[in-house]
């Protein structure tokens, strides 16, 4: 597994608002992890396998 913390230095910082609703979504499926990944690396996780389902669909 990747080490957590910061992210390697050729990346960008985004700013994203998300509802409560949403919040709460990512803080159940973080806590589903063997090693409950910080927010940001969830979403870091969400959206990497999202890209990775729509990359297979688009085959």
């Amino acid at each position: 597994m990747a080490k957590m913390g910061r992210p390697k230095t050729d990346t960008k910082g985004v700013m994203v608002r998300v509802s409560e609703s949403m919040l709460q979504s990512i803080d159940d499926a973080r806590r589903n992890e063997a090693d409950v990944p910080t927010r940001p690396e969830m979403i870091r996780r969400m959206l990497a396998d999202w890209l990775d389902e729509k990359s297979q669909r688009e085959k």
